[in-house]
């Protein structure tokens, strides 16, 4: 198998399974230690949750082995198989799961990452996991042990009937579940080398209580003996193979054991081992395999490709130009049928659209799971107490603006532990809970989502803002104090920091400026608001989609320009009488409150109109972002469409009030505006 075609989809299961470690590990250290016994043998609810998060573990943890066997990666492979060792153990109610355990056991979490990111770079041959995994086991001596026992076993095995072929020795891991089943999983694989003529014991037997693991079966081939080895192997669980040549097999001693050649105890060499399997052997099996905490979720989706959905996004976007090249050309014929073809085609365009959208959609948990480990590991870090809450898990937005808004939030969420946060004592002197609140959410507002990060802590000092962005020459000698946007603007210049110390969080000034950065490149702005002891709240406002978005349409100079809908509350002639003049401002003034009034020529470097020219005739748009309003003054409105978003590249010098361009249905090309840098 050519596993470098699959291994972009193993690393995005991978990490599906790594979230659902952190989060299985993560509850299990919310549950009282008390409750955390060998599983079962707690009481009540908490050993219900303490069990419920083990499976959890142990399933994520036993896919991870699986696919990792698959796709020949050894590393992953020996971990997982190490955690699933320990955590068989615990479900056995042989050992407990203490804080020791857990702690542990976040260790091989994070290490099982990074083998996993390394396998998937084809770096994986540069890890080492031996360490980790003798810790996982709890028996390096053991492992020695077996090993030892394993050379034991060595010279013999069970007496296999004469025949053709090589005889293989098999012998499975000590605690092996379903032991039975493991080595029918090794039968099959010999299968596919050739014919298997003899096995001992039989399968049938292999599923009673005597079975200790050991076994053996008569292969004609023509694969060489490391080849058979190899193809063993993968089973899993499989501690020893030996191939030997020419001979029917040692003898098997009575203990259970593969004895060295000539024990006198050992069965007739000619009659393979018969040990009849219980009764309700198969029932047991049946069960066994059956059980519901070895299953997996039935899987309701397929997997694609995200290439592909951009493929199909680009696609539908050419598909919505012609469109609108066709209903501007229909209107040229009058011609009732032409009509009727082009509404027709603009329905099912419409459609297509819509379903291709709605593939690019996932929810946010997807990406808002990862961060209860980021929040855990920093607040440890800091030694602070933090309780992170996640709200609007389902609400939805397209896959690759989810994924480019991911950084931006794990920085403001270090931000907010390393310093927003207080620490337990200053809280609780400030008559606070000693454990902070973090909370974020994601909600839908009209055409956007809206995500929020807020903390309970001590909030912006804005004294120290101030007195810093003075010595920087940003803000004028004379001021005495900054509004919320305004501390944001200066906060978010590059290298702005008020911190007094660098930490390994945060602290080096450049988390803001990371994030508005990347936000605004999406399309979207970032709102603060923030009270000193009471906290700060980060507001992300985001396009549900990049591809697509619906925009109104204006003229100025000859030009078009798209003002993205979200950020439109209503259009107005410019009539005489609402324009006023305020310290030398221009305002208008809507229905008694008073807003700045901004021109599209000037903000974009047009000529201004000539002196005689009927300002009446002009419109204004009313363009809000959170709580800022402003209006817009155009020379003519085109009207109302749903445009699909290009890339743009703006020229040196250029003005930066853009963040794209779309093709119109004449086949000329119309720049976005970018609401927040006019507001």
């Amino acid at each position: 198998m050519d596993s470098a075609r699959y291994r972009d989809l193993f690393l995005t299961e991978a990490r599906d399974h790594l979230v659902a470690i952190n989060q299985a590990l993560i509850a299990l250290e919310h549950i009282p230690r008390a409750s955390q016994p060998a599983a079962g043998a707690g009481d009540g609810a908490s050993d219900g949750a303490t069990r419920a998060s083990v499976d959890a573990l142990f399933r994520a943890v036993h896919t991870v082995k699986g696919m990792s066997g698959v796709m020949g990666y050894v590393a992953v492979g020996s971990l997982s198989h190490a955690m699933e060792t320990l955590l068989a153990r615990v479900r056995a109610g042989e050992e407990a799961l203490d804080g020791e355990q857990l702690a542990l056991l976040f260790d091989a979490s994070d290490a099982l990452e990074a083998a996993i990111e390394g396998a998937a770079g084809a770096q994986e041959s540069a890890l080492d996991v031996t360490s980790l995994v003798e810790r996982l086991q709890g028996r390096a001596s053991v492992v020695r042990a077996m090993a030892a026992d394993l050379a034991a076993v060595a010279p013999g095995g069970p007496a296999l009937p004469a025949g053709d072929g090589v005889a293989v020795h098999v012998v499975l891991e000590p605690g092996t579940i379903l032991p039975g089943a493991r080595a029918q999983l090794v039968v099959a694989r010999a299968r596919t080398l050739g014919a298997v003529t003899a096995v001992v014991p039989d399968e049938g037997a292999m599923l009673g209580d005597e079975f200790d693991g050991t076994f053996a079966l008569r292969l004609v081939c023509d694969a060489d003996d490391a080849a058979i080895e190899g193809a063993l192997r993968a089973a899993g669980f499989v501690q020893g193979v030996r191939v030997v040549h020419g001979a029917a097999g040692a003898p098997r001693p009575a203990a259970g054991r593969v004895a060295p050649d000539g024990d006198a105890d050992a069965p007739d060499a000619a009659v393979p081992r018969t040990a009849a399997p219980r009764p309700d052997a198969e029932a047991r099996f049946a069960a066994a395999w059956g059980s519901e905490a070895l299953k997996a979720p039935l899987q309701r989706y397929v997997r694609i490709d995200l290439r592909r959905l951009d493929q199909l996004m680009a696609l539908v976007g050419e598909l919505m130009i012609v469109r609108g090249r066709l209903a501007q050309r229909a209107t040229l014929h009058a011609d009732p049928a032409l009509d009727e073809a082009v509404s027709e085609a603009s329905r099912f365009i419409g459609e297509l659209q819509d379903a291709v959208l709605g593939g690019r959609m996932v929810p946010v948990w997807q990406v808002f799971d990862r961060f209860p480990r980021v929040v855990r590991d920093a607040a440890r870090t800091l030694g602070k107490d933090v309780e992170f809450v996640i709200e609007g898990r389902e609400i939805e937005l397209d896959r690759s603006l989810l994924e480019q808004v991911a950084d931006p939030l794990v920085h403001l969420l270090r931000n907010a532990i390393d310093h927003g946060i207080e620490d337990p004592d200053a809280r609780l002197a400030a008559g606070k809970p000693a454990a902070g609140r973090l909370t974020l959410s994601a909600s839908r507002e009209r055409n956007a989502v809206v995500i929020r990060l807020r903390d309970d802590g001590r909030g912006v000092s804005r004294a120290r803002v101030l007195a810093k962005a003075k010595a920087l020459g940003l803000v004028d000698e004379e001021r005495e104090s900054l509004e919320d946007e305004e501390i944001l603007r200066v906060i978010a210049r590059a290298g702005f920091s008020t911190a007094e110390r660098v930490t390994e969080l945060s602290g080096r000034g450049v988390g803001i400026d990371a994030v508005v950065s990347r936000v605004r490149a999406l399309g979207g702005v970032v709102d603060l608001r923030s009270a000193e002891g009471e906290g700060t709240t980060f507001s992300l406002r985001l396009p549900v989609t990049l591809a697509v978005i619906p925009a109104l349409l204006a003229r100025v100079g000859g030009e078009s320009y798209a003002l993205p809908l979200t950020h439109v509350t209503e259009t107005l002639q410019l009539s005489r009488g609402v324009v006023r003049t305020v310290r030398g401002r221009e305002v208008i003034v809507i229905r008694e409150e008073v807003l700045p009034l901004l021109h599209l020529r000037d903000v974009v470097g047009l000529p201004g109109r000539d002196a005689g020219h009927d300002a009446s005739a002009s419109h204004v748009v009313l363009v809000e972002m959170a709580e800022r309003r402003a209006g817009l003054v155009v020379d003519q409105l085109v009207g109302q469409e749903e445009i699909v978003v290009k890339p743009f590249d703006a020229v040196r010098g250029a003005a930066s009030c853009f963040n794209g361009a779309t093709i119109m249905g004449d086949g000329s090309a119309a720049l976005i505006l970018e609401v927040g840098s006019l507001l």
